[in-house]
């Protein structure tokens, strides 16, 4: 099979591998896609901690395709299955999963791009956030996840402002169901314009779904006494510091909303796919970019970049 190899900062290669055999309890995929996650984007720019090459299809965590061989002990799933896989080396023709960590696709899904473990995230974090019907959410970021969260929150019956700084996001928060769209520029102007949308009072919830300082900084701002901090944004370029003068002051429950356990993720991941079926998540106009998977290096650009229009970005075979 054909796999993306990354060989230096910046650099991917295709490799020739032998297609990989699922053991006791795995079932191994066909893939159609995989969608390119920003948590690629530090391993990608050669951090001293990366080391090179990656292994053959490594990185790639958000893959689909169809079940093609099941190993032993596998029960519920059978070749020939449409499904989203929580799986670690999908940028690639085949990989293999855990049997209990794909979930099926529904018929009505049938051709449809769908990257799980990113729908996954979003619904695990809308849970821990606590979004109820008459609060006011900001939410910092406006990417795949960021405007996720919008719908989920509005569809709940929020009030979300959503905060980004390309204007393209900003409208298409609106269509996902923001009741207002706030350009980020400097911190004290949109302080002050949060302020004055909710009559002095900020917000009861925020999340920061960007994964930088300045964000998170921001985030804390915009909460309200008692309310509640939520941090979806993935910070893995290095430490953080915090206000704790402030968030301690005002009280703030602060949640990172970051799972560590397997089974939550699939747990989420039904649950978004659900969410699709259902009509309640609509990713046509988040699924902005599709390139073949020898491209996989611009694919990984583009999702550093954000090109006007860019959303989220998915490589197929």
């Amino acid at each position: 099979m054909r796999a993306a190899v990354i060989t230096a900062p910046g650099r991917v290669e295709m490799s020739a591998v032998p297609v990989p055999e699922p053991g006791p309890g795995e079932v191994r995929v066909r893939l159609e896609g995989c969608g390119v996650c920003a948590s690629n984007l530090v391993p990608w720019s050669g951090p001293a901690w990366m080391s090179f090459p990656t292994a053959p299809g490594d990185l790639g965590h958000e893959g689909w395709g169809v079940v093609d061989a099941v190993g032993e002990d596998v029960a519920g799933i059978r070749p020939g299955e449409r499904v989203a896989a929580l799986s670690y080396r999908a940028y690639a023709e085949y990989d293999i999963a855990a049997a209990d960590a794909v979930v099926p696709l529904p018929a009505a899904l049938a051709g449809k791009p769908l990257p799980g473990e990113p729908l996954g995230c979003a619904m695990n974090i809308f849970r821990r956030s606590e979004i109820a019907a008459g609060q006011t959410v900001a939410i910092v970021g406006a990417g795949f996840l960021g405007l996720l969260l919008t719908r989920l929150a509005s569809e709940a019956g929020a009030r979300v402002i959503a905060i980004s700084r390309r204007p393209f996001a900003l409208a298409l928060a609106r269509r996902m169901g923001a009741a207002e769209a706030l350009p980020l520029s400097d911190d004290a102007s949109l302080i002050g314009a949060v302020k004055e949308l909710t009559g002095g009072q900020l917000c009861e919830r925020v999340v920061e779904a960007v994964g930088k300082q300045a964000p998170l900084d921001l985030a804390g701002e915009l909460t309200r006494e008692r309310g509640r901090l939520i941090v979806a944004g993935y910070h893995q370029d290095g430490p953080r510091q915090v206000n704790m003068w402030l968030w301690n002051w005002r009280g703030l429950d602060v949640v990172n909303a970051h799972e560590r356990d397997p089974r939550i993720y699939v747990e989420g991941m039904r649950a978004g796919i659900a969410a699709v079926a259902a009509g309640r998540l609509d990713l046509d106009e988040l699924v902005s970019h599709s390139f073949p998977l020898e491209r996989l290096g611009a694919a990984l650009d583009a999702t550093r970049d954000r090109p006007d229009g860019f959303v989220k970005a998915v490589v197929r075979p």
